[in-house]
């Protein structure tokens, strides 16, 4: 009788400790993390911090809300390929070489957490390659070895959403075949059917108009290309796009010279 007493007092006490731990609810993920904000306010935030993208400052800050938001709720799909888009970017447009590698790294990471979250949906494929692709044109090794991988996510997103981000899943295909012309078995002609594709699709991207220029100058069909110049330039830029379109503009000026 003594030890059924003992053992009813030691089971009380660990009901007890229980209700303690749990503060007499179950805690949610944010106040397991000690996250103040849920990860709907976080990247809502970071989404802020996105439109003025081109202060890297800015956007490093979106990304530690958005990494905020992966630890406030790890299945997060939106917070996972967000943070592929934002590493992209950053990976695309620092100076620094070590933060450009390791944003590529990162990028890559969060696009196939994405895709393991909702295989069904656009956003991880895309980002994931638009990673790879990014990580590829810093060193010859990496764009040998990503070089199949891009071009099954793009394929991917095609399947999936064909005018996803603009139809930009055909304008990373149209570049992977102008990377490669006369090296690995790219074509400028395989490059401009993919672009005209595109076009059918989306007649709003610059990044269509820029490199169905370049792939019709490739093909010996000047006049074509710098029509698609010129109607990229008579086009009006998207508020939502502007870095995208002053870099569409800079290539213009480069593949112009070439003329």
């Amino acid at each position: 009788m003594k030890h059924a007493k003992l053992f009813k007092i030691n089971l009380v006490l660990i009901i007890a400790l229980l209700c303690l731990n749990c503060g007499g609810k179950t805690q949610s993920s944010d106040e397991a993390t000690g996250e103040s904000l849920s990860a709907v306010q976080l990247i809502a935030k970071a989404d802020n911090l996105y439109k003025q993208r081109e202060d890297l400052t800015k956007l490093r800050d979106g990304l530690q809300l958005l990494r905020r938001a992966r630890v406030a709720e790890g299945n997060n799909y939106e917070a996972a390929w967000k943070l592929a888009k934002f590493n992209y970017f950053m990976g695309n447009n620092t100076k620094d070489e070590d933060l450009r590698d390791r944003s590529f790294k990162d990028g890559i990471t969060a696009g196939k957490s994405a895709i393991k979250l909702q295989p069904e949906k656009a956003d991880g494929y895309f980002w994931l390659g638009a990673n790879l692709g990014g990580q590829a044109s810093g060193n010859v090794l990496d764009g040998a070895a990503n070089l199949s991988e891009i071009r099954q996510n793009m394929n991917k997103v095609i399947e999936i959403q064909p005018d996803y981000q603009g139809a930009m899943a055909y304008v990373v295909l149209a570049q992977t075949e102008l990377e490669t012309r006369g090296l690995m078995g790219g074509s400028a002609e395989k490059a401009a059917d993919y672009l005209e594709q595109a076009l059918k699709l989306n007649k709003e991207n610059s990044f269509i108009y820029l490199y169905l220029a370049e792939s019709y100058f490739y093909t010996n069909r000047k006049a074509e290309a710098k029509k698609m110049l010129d109607a990229m330039r008579n086009m009006p830029p998207s508020p939502d796009y502007l870095p995208e379109r002053r870099e569409a503009e800079e290539k213009a000026k480069k593949l112009e010279a070439k003329f």
